[in-house]
């Protein structure tokens, strides 16, 4: 991308002094590879200065039996898992409803193992409805903090 057309201020916020393109990402390069941690404005910082990026949590917690889709917030100082269950997995192996706070327990621990001490979910909240997207499928984050 050379810049926006005729619109030489927009172009300039879009790109560093040594003409880098401004996507909004972050991430580390390791060897000739580069790695995207996650979005700059969702990142959240740790007790000690750590950066947290939600989107590598949610990952790993939609990889978990009976999770549909999460999103990782801060409350009080601490890490919130909002989960929507996957019902209809739940359904097929003839589990009840009930049984999901007992099932994001033993989720939470699984996750936990898997994480950096600062990035340890501290709860995990079920929501009964699927989280609100745009149009693109995201979810639309900020409705939720």
């Amino acid at each position: 991308m050379k810049g926006y057309y005729k619109n030489p201020e927009a172009t300039k916020a879009a790109f560093t002094e040594d003409g880098w393109l401004k996507t909004g990402d972050s991430g580390i390069m390791k060897g000739r590879r580069l790695f995207i941690k996650g979005r700059i404005k969702t990142m959240l910082l740790g007790p000690s200065g750590q950066n947290i990026y939600p989107e590598e949590i949610e990952s790993k917690l939609n990889n978990l039996p009976y999770v549909a889709e999460s999103l990782v917030v801060e409350r009080d100082n601490k890490l919130v898992a909002l989960v929507y269950p996957d019902f209809s997995a739940l359904e097929a192996d003839g589990l009840a409803n009930d049984q999901l706070p007992q099932i994001m327990e033993g989720n939470k621990g699984a996750l936990n193992k898997h994480v950096a001490n600062y990035e340890r979910i501290s709860t995990i909240v079920i929501v009964d409805k699927e989280f609100e997207k745009t149009p693109k499928k995201s979810i639309k984050r900020f409705l939720y903090n």
